[in-house]
Formats: C-alpha cells, structure tokens, sequence
C-alpha cells in the first residue's frame, strides 16, 4: 500500500468493485470523458477494467474507495515498453488530489514494470482538469485528433494524444 497524503493507494479486490462500477457508471453514462459506450453494462465495464494485462489499483480516503486507475501496456510488441492508463474519480470527491495522487502512483508502477514512457491516446480537450493535470505531471501533447470526440449534445471536440518519458 502507498499512502498519498491521506490517500491510500492499494490493489483493487473485490469490495471495491461496487465503488468502481459507481464511478464508471457515472462517467460513462455522462459520456463526456470516456471513448465507451454510454449504455455499456457493469458487467462489460468491469471486464473493461480488469481485463487481462491490466493492473488495477484504488484510491481510498478512509474506509471510502474514492478513485481507480490500471495501468497497462499502450501496444504489444515493438510498442510494448510504452505504458497506457485509465482513470475515474468518484464525482463527489473530485478536488481533494485523488487524481493527482493516482496520475503519481500511475506513473511509479509504470517505472516498476519497467516502462520508459506512458501515453494517453484520446484525453478528450474539454476535460480542462485532466489536461491540467496530465501537463503538470510532465505530459505533453504529441498530437492533437481534430473534432474526434463526439459529446451528447453532438458537437465534437478535439482530442489530444498525451505523452511523456518515465
């Protein structure tokens, strides 16, 4: 377990699952952030989560699950070394560093794999607090993917490819 703050950040197990099902529920179904469809199942999300490769972690404040992340290889291959993640914070304890302290836990556990570098494909440009945070954890934008992500009310915003050396 490590402690972030009063943050702690541990493998995920199975009383976490209704917590990460809630969050990714909520995010899903917002559709707003995540390339997923908006009437995916909990059962198909979950298996999203935890699918096989993926390191799965949560944040608790307390006794309370509060954000999940996994951290996975971006490619097979010649592109296995680059490490990919994903990442939801329950709505209700947004602004209290939990995404922070994952993004910095994230970013640890891709060194332990021994990843030399992470990259996010498709960080959706109107999530200014993602973009905020990504960039102040030494992200860059290596591309931008033009009106590749069509919100609810169907307008589409860019995308941005993030990456950054380990």
């Amino acid at each position: 377990m490590a402690r972030e703050g009063s943050i702690a950040i541990v493998a995920a197990e199975g009383k976490d699952f209704a917590a990460i099902w809630a969050m990714l529920e909520a995010t899903i179904r917002a559709g707003e952030t995540f390339a997923l469809p908006r009437e995916m199942t909990r059962d198909d999300a979950l298996a999203y989560w935890f699918a096989p490769g993926n390191h799965v972690f949560a944040a608790r404040v307390g006794a309370v699950t509060a954000g999940s992340f996994f951290v996975r290889a971006n490619a097979a291959g010649g592109g296995g070394h680059v490490a990919n993640a994903g990442f939801v914070t329950a709505p209700t304890l947004r602004n209290r560093g939990v995404a922070r302290a994952m993004g910095e836990h994230a970013l640890a556990v891709a060194r332990r794999l021994e990843f030399t570098a992470m990259q996010f494909n498709f960080v959706v440009s109107s999530n200014e607090a993602a973009v905020h945070l990504w960039k102040s954890l030494g992200f860059g934008v290596a591309g931008t993917l033009p009106r590749a992500f069509k919100m609810p009310s169907g307008e589409a915003c860019d995308v941005f490819v993030m990456y950054r050396e380990l």
